[in-house]
Order: structure tokens, then C-alpha cells, then sequence
């Protein structure tokens, strides 16, 4: 795996030792001893005050991989083995937030974002002084101004005023990414994400430097359902073209041997989203609707739902690959619980709120499992799928492939339709689409949103690095111009 940077290989690392321990029969055993084991008493500890420090932050990292986070924790004393022992026994989890900040790892980023440099002259306008609403800049005996943190509160207007540009911004990474303004700091000085505005894009987890952001991972409920035998059907999203470096056949038959009943192509799905969103929108445009965006990115969606309710109108009401591959599953295996795998946070959502999806799981914590198992892609038995999906479906995931299918299916019909791309749910671009609903005008008459710069190949939760994943996917791509399904 290639990771782009040390936050992402302490994460894959930690979830992979708890696998194995799982595997071995040894998590309940040696779970309370791992903090310890990975930061023993005369390690050297990088960004942390001490050792005693760095093993709480692993403590606290383990909580949300067990499914839980720091608000399951009553009482400090409860020891990890005592959170793998329900995390292994639950018949259900059912904690309603989806992402966490570790508290422990969240200590040591500014509490204020300004900061007056030696480059302060000293001058007689004080314009920073003369400027800021809470009287928060202070001068030494030299003559150089300094900002009482407790005072200060971010306003940016000393820094707006300085003649010198002596004032520095110093930004909080998660906050600096997060479009729509869902984490910022709470009372204690630790971020905190509020999900009532959060959009799961998934941008704040490989943000921090520190590795505080987490999501609530079901890896032990699937896990210990495989082990009891239960059935399982895991759905791939067809960016898991993009994830290793061996054929996509290599890859299901590695996911397969973990235990899943059936692997199914959640591609297959992508063509029923293509035919119905072709299908809506002619039907749309003919009814004088200027324009029709895509519905497939879930972190999309909430934007709408939660941000910009004047955009819903515009966006298709056809289901998601996900929505139409869970109910071909569910046709075929009744009885079986259905696990979608791909590189999202906001997935999650989507999947709570769908009653034919039971579980999670990403490419990155996939990646962790076959590790954590000893599972290895280039000796995994081949798996072939029984239904080939047509090779547009497989390009839903990169940025244009939704607008490719659409168009590909409606040749014949509206081969002029003018459409747009929207790549990245950055400030700009929400600024953007809520210009859009505000005005009703949009530059296009079919616009493709993907909340991910590159589409779902570069999202948050992916397991290789973003230029290895788009060359993997061209590569596994041109084997659909000689073989696949039909419309």
C-alpha cells in the first residue's frame, strides 16, 4: 500500500494488530497491553509530551476501530479488553454518529488562528490595536505588539490591518477543509464535528496531522458475523478497480475468501442509476426544468439536505448504484445481510437510512483486514463475477463517468446534451451550487457532482495513493471494450 502520509500508516497499522489478535483468538487477552507494546517505556514519542501521553492517544484510536468513541467511556478505568468483549458480542450497534474526535490526540493544534511575528516593527499607527473589537493586542517593552489569546477571538482583523503583513494566519487543518463549516472547537479547545451539519465528505479525517478523526467502524461486527457463519454478500463499488495493484479478479477472490457468501458489482446497479437518470432527465428538460444534477454522491445529497434545500428540486430522484444493486441482492439472497464496500464516509449515512444495506466497510479497512488475516491479492484465487456490467457503468468511478454513461445511453435520443462536471465539494463549489439553486440558472443542462476532486477513486477511504489508483483503473477499464454486460 502507498500511503500518502504517517497519519495513514499509524491507522492502517493499529486496525491491522487488532485483526490479527482477533484472528489468533488473542484481542480479549493482549488488547489491554497493546498501548504499551507500541510505545514502550524508553520509546521516543514525536509530537506527543510523553510516552505515558502517546499510549493514551492509542487507547482512544482503538475505541472508535471497536466501534465505539470517547462518549462510551464512563469510567477511565474500564479497560480496552472490556470494549472488545462488547464490540465482539453486540447483535447490533447502534450509536447514531458516524465520525469521532479522539480527544486525546486533539491537543495540539492553536487555539487562536493568529499570530504576531518578530516582524512586528513596532509602529506608531498600531493598526491592529487601533482595529480589534476585544482589545486583544498588547505591546512589550519594545514597542511589539502580541495578541492575548485569552482574549482574542480569531476575527482576522489585525492581520487584515498590519502595514508589515507581520501577522500571521495560522489555520486549524480539519476546519480549514470542512466545506460547510461542521467542526470547530468546543469549550475544552478539542474539535468537535456537529453531524447535524456535517456532509460525511470525509475531507477533516486525512486533514489532521495528528490522526484525531476517525470513523465508527463495523469491521468486528462484519468480522464476527463471517466467523459465526452467517451469510454475507459484499457489494464492491466499482472504484475498487483503482485500489491495488493486480487484476480485479485477484481482488474479489481475496475479499471472497474472507468469508462473503457472493460478491456482487455494485456496477450492475450503476446501470439501472444510468437508465433512470437518462430517462428523468429527458423527461425533466422536456417539462422546462433548466437543469438536473446527479444523485449518486451521498455527501452530496446532504449538502443539499442540510445546506441548500432550494437545490433539492434540481437534483434526479433516482437511486444510487448502491440503492439498485442491494435490491438485485436481496431478490437473489433473502436471508443474507448485505455489506457495501468502497472508499466513502458518506456511504455510511446512506446506508443507514437504507433497510436492504446492513453494514460498511472501506477500501482502507479492507486493505487492513487481508493484512490483519494474512490474506495476500496476487495469491488469492481469481473470482468472476456472474453478471458483467457494461464498461460506462465501471467509469462511475471517476469524475465525468456518470455524465459518459448518460450520454453513451441517450446517443441516439439527446446526443447534444450540454453537461457540466462539479469535482470537489470545496467552499467554492458549495458557493457555487447554491448560486445555481438560488438563481435556478445553471451553465449546463446535466451537471455531474462528486464531492471527491478525481470522483470516488480519490475519496477519503481509499487504500493505494490517488496516482497509482487512477493509472490501476484505466488499466482494469479497457478490459470492458471486449467484454460486459448490455444495457
Amino acid at each position: 500500500m502507498a500511503f500518502t502520509n504517517n497519519v495513514m500508516i499509524v491507522r492502517h497499522g493499529l486496525l491491522a494488530k487488532l485483526i490479527r489478535l482477533w484472528k489468533e483468538n488473542r484481542l480479549l487477552d493482549e488488547i489491554d497491553r497493546l498501548p504499551i507494546e507500541l510505545s514502550p517505556r524508553k520509546s521516543k514519542v514525536i509530537g506527543r509530551c510523553c510516552v505515558h501521553k502517546e499510549r493514551a492517544v492509542w487507547k482512544y484510536k482503538t475505541l472508535p476501530l471497536l466501534g465505539f468513541d470517547m462518549q462510551d467511556e464512563v469510567d477511565e478505568l474500564t479497560p480496552l479488553s472490556e470494549y472488545a468483549k462488547r464490540a465482539l458480542l453486540r447483535s447490533e450497534n447502534k450509536k447514531e454518529n458516524l465520525m469521532c474526535v479522539v480527544d486525546e490526540a486533539c491537543s495540539s493544534c492553536v487555539q487562536v488562528n493568529y499570530e504576531i511575528t518578530n516582524l512586528c516593527r513596532g509602529c506608531v499607527a498600531r493598526s491592529c490595536y487601533m482595529n480589534c473589537p476585544k482589545d486583544a493586542i498588547r505591546f512589550k517593552k519594545n514597542g511589539q505588539a502580541e495578541i492575548d489569546h485569552d482574549t482574542c477571538i480569531s476575527c482576522g482583523k489585525c492581520h487584515q490591518n498590519c502595514p508589515y503583513h507581520a501577522i500571521v494566519y495560522i489555520p486549524i487543518p480539519c476546519e480549514e477543509v470542512c466545506p460547510v463549516k461542521a467542526i470547530s472547537k468546543d469549550e475544552y479547545g478539542v474539535e468537535h464535528i456537529d453531524e447535524t451539519k456535517c456532509i460525511y465528505c470525509g475531507k477533516c479525517i486525512n486533514a489532521c496531522p495528528f490522526g484525531a478523526i476517525f470513523e465508527i467502524s463495523q469491521v468486528f461486527d462484519i468480522l464476527q458475523r463471517l466467523r459465526n457463519k452467517e451469510p454475507m454478500v459484499a457489494i464492491v463499488a466499482p472504484s475498487i478497480l483503482a485500489q491495488f495493484s493486480a487484476p480485479v479478479e485477484k481482488v474479489y477472490g481475496a475479499i471472497k475468501s474472507m468469508g462473503f457468501l457472493e460478491i456482487v458489482e455494485v456496477a450492475q446497479g450503476a446501470m439501472k442509476t444510468t437508465s433512470h437518470e437518462a430517462e428523468e432527465l429527458k423527461e425533466k428538460l422536456a417539462e422546462g426544468q433548466p437543469f438536473m444534477t446527479t444523485s449518486c454522491c451521498p455527501s452530496y445529497v446532504q449538502l443539499a439536505e442540510k445546506h441548500i434545500p432550494d437545490l433539492k428540486k434540481y437534483i434526479s430522484s433516482t437511486g444510487s448504484p448502491m440503492y439498485y444493486t442491494a435490491r438485485i441482492v436481496k431478490e437473489k439472497y433473502p436471508d443474507a445481510q448485505i455489506v457495501f464496500i468502497g472508499p466513502c464516509v458518506a456511504k455510511r449515512k446512506e446506508v443507514k437510512m437504507d433497510p436492504c444495506v446492513d453494514f460498511t466497510l472501506t477500501f482502507e479497512e479492507v486493505g487492513s483486514i487481508m493484512e490483519g488475516l494474512g490474506i495476500k491479492v496476487e495469491d488469492a484465487q481469481p473470482f468472476s463475477v456472474l453478471f458483467n456490467s457494461v464498461r460506462e457503468a465501471h467509469g462511475f468511478a471517476q469524475t465525468g463517468g456518470v455524465i459518459n454513461a448518460v450520454k453513451v445511453y441517450l446517443k441516439e435520443d439527446n446526443p447534444d446534451i450540454n453537461a457540466i462536471q462539479v469535482a470537489n465539494l470545496t467552499k467554492k463549489n458549495v458557493a457555487l451550487l447554491r448560486a445555481y439553486a438560488k438563481t435556478g440558472k445553471a451553465p449546463a443542462q446535466f451537471i455531474e457532482v462528486m464531492a471527491c476532486e478525481g470522483g470516488c477513486v480519490t475519496g477519503p477511504c481509499i487504500h493505494g495513493d490517488k496516482a497509482s489508483g487512477q493509472k490501476q483503473l484505466l488499466k482494469e477499464l479497457t478490459k470492458f471494450y471486449t467484454q460486459g454486460g448490455k444495457w
